[in-house]
């Protein structure tokens, strides 16, 4: 059985499903307004992976993943800009979609937008109007949050906390609030801005609305698992769950929250590492597995440091892993069942992809040593196969070779025959300088990309 840390529950426990056989996934998507950048490539990755492994086991997923084409951030930049705001919108998730097909992430099975769940958050809206649980002031609709009772759960506070904490600052809007902490629902347009009509005056959403209209109407109550950063965590996923709580709604039943990519002094970092400012940048400089296999090497709930040297490594253990697939290339066998078994059973405990990867490279040794004693090591070989493809992370044998590359390769095998060893370093350099990756074993050259 999976168990996830539930962050509501802060402990690690059983992925309970509401519907035996298929899993209900709830993921917070990109706002487009510019290029998807490192960090949201690990709030991607690690649900991919998480994904792939749920339906590596056979159980069938539906995983939601919003799109946010309505937001303060668009409205500035079209301001700024001087173009429309539909432009931006368009446009960015364009990238964002060329972004992620780059890195190999899935599609989700449902990509909702906020602009087609205006009137069904409008109507949710009302509801928490009509029972009291929210109001109109000068400036738009708020959710009264001591309506709530548990409130605060995922910020792991009380509201008295939150007020207790909050010292002498100035909350904005306070005059009209209710309490410090209630968030809006509905905002009021400015003039030139994009409107739409509501009960309360013509406006748009706040962001914290339109999740929940989204997973409740694509996956109903009770959905088994939302997902995001721990930056959502608060207020963002407390305010979802509490205007689904308000409307007498059972939200999701578990909460999954990933780590920050962090700088060398443990900030979050979401822009640059050396020649790489996004994830398009990333597919252009490096192998776009390369990004997959640091975050596999990492725990999604730990910080990341990432830099040149942790890209350039994985790349380097990459090349090892493609070299492992095209020395053994021609062996064929059922995984081994003992190290699929260790997959799995690290796999279900928490996702701890370390261990994971470490048995991964284990398993590649091993076989590698059993290959140079001439033992049969299809089944280790295999398994090797088995668990990479079920992270995504797919190996290549090099078969894509062009006839004159393989000539040169086995024109360097002739050579160290003939124990001409200054023709075999020369045919060796000139195939490297070309790009290729030279591998000489007791067996003959290999070559690949």
């Amino acid at each position: 059985m999976l168990h996830l840390y539930d962050t509501a529950s802060r402990s690690a426990r059983e992925l309970a499903l509401r519907d035996p056989g298929k899993v209900s996934i709830y993921l917070c998507g990109p706002t487009v307004y510019g290029p998807a950048h490192l960090g949201h490539g690990r709030a991607t990755l690690s649900y991919d992976i998480l994904r792939r492994y749920l339906e590596w086991t056979g159980l069938e997923v539906r995983l939601v993943s919003n799109i946010t084409d309505i937001d303060d951030q668009i409205i500035k930049r079209a301001n700024n800009e001087n173009r429309p705001w539909k432009d931006i919108t368009t446009k960015c998730e364009a990238m964002w979609f060329e972004a992620m097909d780059g890195i190999n992430v899935k599609r989700p099975t449902d990509i909702p937008r906020a602009t087609e769940y205006v009137e069904g958050m409008v109507a949710m809206i009302g509801e928490l109007v009509d029972l009291d649980k929210a109001y109109a002031t000068n400036d738009g609709v708020y959710m009264d949050v001591e309506s709530v009772d548990d409130y605060g759960a995922l910020a792991f506070q009380t509201l008295d906390d939150m007020r207790a904490g909050g010292g002498e600052r100035e909350v904005v809007g306070a005059g009209q609030k209710r309490h410090p902490a209630d968030f809006v629902l509905w905002k009021f347009s400015k003039p030139g801005e994009p409107a739409w009509p509501s009960p309360w005056g013509e406006g748009r959403p706040g962001w914290h609305s339109e999740c929940v209209a989204m997973s409740l109407d694509l996956l109903g109550e009770g959905f088994d698992l939302h997902c995001g950063g721990q930056d959502l965590r608060f207020p963002h996923h407390e305010n979802e769950r509490a205007q689904a709580v308000a409307l007498g709604k059972k939200f999701a039943n578990h909460w999954m929250h990933h780590a920050f990519i962090v700088d060398g002094e443990g900030e979050k970092m979401s822009k640059s590492i050396g020649n790489v400012s996004n994830l398009l940048d990333l597919i252009e400089h490096y192998d776009q597995r390369a990004y997959r296999l640091v975050l596999l090497q990492s725990h999604y709930r730990s910080p990341i440091t990432l830099d040149q040297a942790t890209i350039d490594a994985a790349v380097t253990s990459l090349e090892r892993l493609d070299g492992f697939a095209a020395r053994t290339a021609g062996l064929a066998a059922e995984p081994d069942d003992d190290v699929i078994a260790a997959f799995g059973t690290a796999m279900d405990d928490d996702l701890d992809t370390p261990k994971v990867m470490a048995l991964v490279f284990d398993t590649t040794r091993r076989a590698n040593v059993g290959l140079e004693a001439g033992e049969d090591v299809a089944g280790l070989v295999a398994a090797v196969h088995e668990m990479c493809a079920a992270l995504g992370l797919e190996l290549s044998a090099g078969s894509d070779v062009p006839d004159e590359i393989a000539a040169q390769a086995a024109a360097l095998d002739a050579a160290r025959s003939a124990k001409d060893f200054g023709v075999a370093d020369a045919i060796r350099d000139e195939l490297q300088a070309a790009g290729w990756i030279v591998e000489t074993t007791k067996d003959g050259t290999a070559v690949r990309r």
